[in-house]
């Protein structure tokens, strides 16, 4: 139902619109899957000269039937998560999430973080799938492909509120976020946490202010994920760093730092990943570049093809996240003498608790004595 009006709605938005404040994407292409294309015309009253206006975020309800989504992919450290929202409002201009959206219908560009699907009934969903005899526990992840902890949390609590289900079932959680939101949550996470149920990672992806405001306009500064990182270790809440992504030539000399700044504020596992280019990605991200970074443009293309085979992005499995090459080798190098030299240990989501797992009882159950 909401993918046929998100198409009527995204329609008259032309196919170049400029680069809006706040905003990361400059256009609103269609996506892959719609017959028709948008394209940008000047409708005679100068409407082409104007400055942008600034675009309204619009929240939607997602009236999903399930709510743990399955993977077999054996470069992901993770077989079910969670996302409590469709679409991300941080908008990441290099997020591989955007052309999800064209799924229902909508851009991968400026629609992707400003039309915002959320999951109302996520936590009664949840606790219904953990409550049935066959399900078997193991840890979950909870926003793989957009931020839990987006703005529209704020409001909505859904994060929240599939955290208390999580708590109550003792199920353990694995949460990778760029949302300084997460603080508020640390009442149930260190409460896990103290039972090996929970872990928090922090996605830092640069140190510079300025290009995080023009790389990821909406999300956290890395000063207030730095102190997230220092927080959730503070109250006992093991946390890790993602240096990701890895821009080359624009962000690839900060990996060092950013390790050990995350490392100084309390982080004791990292990981990194190179930037990745599926599908309408492509463009987004050499239009973004094209404004941003226009000097830069092509060899940050050429660094990223060279990793990828000659191709802006190789799908295949284990070389999507890091790439292949002597440019890629190199920033695997970098990346463990950094972490060896900080002394970070390694990641392993299995080191959580599965053994702990019980669906808390309802009304109507035996006594357990019986």
């Amino acid at each position: 139902m909401f993918s046929l009006w998100g198409i009527m709605w995204g329609m008259d938005m032309p196919a170049a619109l400029g680069q809006r404040k706040g905003r990361g994407a400059a256009s609103n292409d269609s996506g892959r899957f719609e017959a028709e294309k948008r394209v940008a015309f000047d409708d005679g009253w100068g409407t082409a000269d104007e400055e942008p206006m600034p675009l309204r975020t619009t929240l939607s309800v997602d009236a999903t039937r399930t709510i743990i989504a399955r993977n077999d992919s054996p470069d992901i450290g993770f077989d079910r998560s969670i996302n409590p929202y469709r679409g991300c409002e941080h908008g990441c201009i290099y997020c591989y999430a955007r052309p999800s959206h064209a799924y229902l219908g909508l851009s991968p560009g400026l629609d992707f973080e400003t039309r915002i699907f959320y999951k109302p009934q996520a936590a009664a969903l949840l606790k219904a799938e953990l409550s049935k005899k066959g399900y078997s526990c193991r840890p979950l992840a909870l926003g793989s492909n957009t931020d839990p902890y987006q703005p529209a949390e704020k409001r909505l609590g859904i994060t929240r509120s599939i955290l208390e289900v999580l708590r109550d079932f003792r199920h353990p959680v694995t949460i990778v976020t760029k949302g300084a939101l997460i603080q508020r949550d640390i009442d149930i996470l260190g409460e896990m946490a103290r039972d090996n149920l929970a872990v928090v990672t922090v996605s830092v992806t640069t140190l510079d202010r300025d290009l995080a405001r023009r790389m990821e306009p909406r999300a956290a500064t890395p000063e207030r994920r730095l102190e997230t990182i220092a927080a959730l270790a503070a109250a006992g809440v093991p946390a890790g760093v993602l240096a990701a992504p890895m821009i080359p030539a624009l962000n690839d000399r900060e990996m060092e730092d950013i390790l050990a700044r995350a490392h100084d504020a309390g982080a004791t596992v990292a990981g990194y990943t190179l930037l990745r280019l599926p599908l309408e990605l492509k463009a987004l991200f050499k239009e973004w570049l094209e404004e941003h970074e226009p000097q830069k443009a092509s060899h940050v293309l050429s660094l990223v093809a060279q990793c990828h085979g000659g191709r802006l992005y190789d799908s295949a499995w284990s070389k999507r996240m890091t790439g292949g090459g002597p440019y890629a080798e190199m920033l695997a190098a970098r990346f463990d003498r950094a972490c060896r030299r900080l002394g970070f240990a390694p990641r392993s989501r299995e080191a959580l608790d599965s053994t702990r797992f019980r669906p808390p009882p309802q009304k109507g159950d035996q006594l357990a004595l019986f």
